[in-house]
């Protein structure tokens, strides 16, 4: 059976599940469309909530970062997995004790305010889509490699099936059908990651196969790691070299975007007790850590293996031929990959082999000089597709491959299911409902959000055809809106006795402020070639458009703070 057939089974069988569930737990009343009837076990919301947690850009993008950049991309781990411990410590609890649907009401009824609730849905509906973005992103490139497609195929496809399973299903639905894609996500995730770790250090534990000793050397595989990559011109792979404010700002904006996330805080009002948010807050940091302790392995194992399938046979002798890659089964994988347009190479200088090394570093640029090497020759390497990439370069089974193909699918889909379901809850139950129709029947109510959730997939289809970045990286920017303009707002709402005025100011003003930083960076509404400054070259010192999020936070304190101190007091029954 060829791979093709063994992808689709994989996928088919994966998708079927899916959609099976949702329409066996399909939503039948608002209750059930926005919190499940509250009636979720703690255990399986904690499995439901990682798997929304953990999306294409956990799965798909975070290793293909770490792999090429190195330790300073650890920022992507620190900052999701520290901001998911303040969640579950300061605000799942306290917000499902308010008893309200979506975190729209809570901030609407806290600060008793209309203009504060359609503020907030604003604020969730812009950090959401710019999160959707880089989920179809992500689906994009895992249709377009295992459909054997292009990418923009891929994404519509991607498209098509994130409608039909979370229109109708609702949180219902999707928390049964997350459950399902979290188990099928974590095996595909650590199966490969535990085969290869064996193959280079013998441990079958990957988190400790990092530590280990490169089998085939005898050194230490990180510092194996360490050498080759120096040889070729980049920098240290364990070392920290980029800027150190930026770095901790932007592990802050992970952090506190983190806790803002309306389409994780929306799972915990699907429990039945406030006991049991904080118990399946602990539940799925436990089905989180599995993924997050592989992936810097995995980062770094699939790093040393394309250095050595370009360089078979050391880096100070000849670099793989054109022969071999067009000839040789192992190197089936990349014909496969260019096919997406994610991955090239091309021989600049005529000798038949393909030189991957640094050619912007100084020292490599005068070796290259010496040998008659005209520039690195692997032009594209998408960073999106290491993960999925990751057995076929290690060349491990067929249908190890398949389990990854589904792995990759659940994860963008499960978290692409989570966020349409807090924009179309805002649109429908904060807006509709609670703005402009408040007599709105249940049935009109459940129309509307449905309808809204169609135009969300539509929007985020066309964006994700020319995101802004790669899937962390588009990621990274809605987090750095959730935490400039949401968090604060939470935070304020639980801990402080800031009033309506200065919430709403607070909101405003951080999410203006992170949107136009955002926007002079990667394009006013991520049109390309709009952009006055890069992240290479930003406008305030070196904080890049990612990090931005944690001064936007800031801002959002300060003016709440300020505005509040300067209006009127709180209501006493408030």
């Amino acid at each position: 059976m060829d791979q093709f057939t063994i992808n689709l089974l994989f996928v088919g069988a994966s998708f079927a599940l899916y959609i099976g569930i949702a329409i066996w737990a399909r939503a039948g009343s608002t209750s059930e469309f926005y919190a499940a009837g509250r009636g979720v076990h703690p255990v399986t919301n904690g499995m439901a909530t990682a798997a929304d947690w953990m999306s294409a850009a956990s799965f798909i993008s975070m290793a293909g970062l770490i792999a090429f950049t190195g330790y300073d991309n650890s920022s992507f781990l620190m900052g999701w997995t520290g901001g998911y411990v303040l969640l579950a410590l300061l605000l799942a609890p306290y917000l499902r004790k308010f008893g309200k649907f979506t975190v729209s009401e809570f901030i609407g009824d806290r600060f008793y305010s209309p203009t504060a609730r359609i503020v907030a849905v604003i604020c969730l509906i812009v950090a959401s889509t710019t999160y959707v973005i880089g989920q179809m992103t992500g689906v994009g490139v895992a249709f377009g490699r295992f459909l054997e497609v292009s990418n923009t195929a891929g994404l519509l496809i991607g498209a098509c099936v994130v409608f039909a399973y979370a229109v109708f299903g609702g949180m219902k639905g999707v928390t049964y059908t997350q459950v399902a894609q979290y188990v099928v996500l974590i095996m595909a995730y650590t199966i490969p990651a535990i085969f290869i770790s064996l193959q280079l250090t013998g441990n079958p534990i990957p988190a400790l196969g990092l530590f280990g000793d490169h089998v085939a050397s005898g050194e230490p595989l990180l510092a194996k790691l360490d050498a080759i990559v120096r040889e070729l011109g980049f920098n240290e792979y364990t070392a920290h070299h980029a800027d150190t404010l930026n770095m901790v700002l932007f592990t802050l904006s992970l952090m506190i975007g983190t806790a803002g996330l309306p389409h994780v805080i929306m799972r915990f009002f699907t429990v039945p007790k406030v006991s049991d948010a904080r118990w399946s807050a602990g539940w799925a940091l436990v089905f989180i850590a599995l993924l997050y302790l592989t992936a810097p392995a995995v980062g770094a194992m699939a790093r040393l293996n394309i250095t050595d399938m370009m360089w078979p046979n050391g880096t100070n002798s000849e670099a793989v031929s054109v022969e071999q890659i067009e000839n040789d089964a192992r190197y089936d994988w990349m014909a496969t990959w260019q096919k997406t347009g994610l991955l090239d190479w091309e021989d600049k200088n005529g000798d038949g082999k393909i030189q991957y090394y640094n050619d912007k570093n100084a020292e490599m640029q005068a070796k290259a000089e010496e040998n008659g090497w005209q520039g690195n020759e692997l032009t594209k390497f998408n960073r999106d597709i290491l993960v999925l990439a990751n057995p076929e370069i290690a060349n491990l089974p067929s249908w190890v491959i398949g389990l990854v193909a589904a792995g990759g699918l659940a994860a963008a889909l499960s978290t692409a299911a989570g966020l349409l379901l807090a924009i179309s809850s805002a649109v429908s139950h904060d807006l509709i409902k609670g703005s402009i129709n408040p007599n709105i029947s249940e049935k009109g109510e459940l129309l509307s959000a449905r309808v809204a959730m169609a135009v969300a997939i539509a929007v985020a289809t066309y964006l994700g055809l020319n995101p802004p970045g790669f899937a962390a990286q588009t990621v990274a920017l809605a987090f750095g809106l959730a935490a400039a303009s949401i968090f604060p707002a939470l935070m304020m709402g639980i801990f402080t006795k800031v009033n309506n005025k200065g919430a709403v100011a607070g909101m405003i003003a951080g999410l203006l402020v992170t949107l136009i930083y955002i926007f002079l960076h990667k394009g006013w509404f991520f049109i390309p070639g709009t952009n006055s400054f890069t992240d290479a070259d930003p406008l305030l010192g070196t904080i890049k458009s990612t990090s931005f999020g944690a001064v936007g936070a800031m801002v959002n304190f300060a003016v709440a703070y300020f505005v509040s101190k300067s209006t009127d007091a709180i209501p006493a029954e408030i």
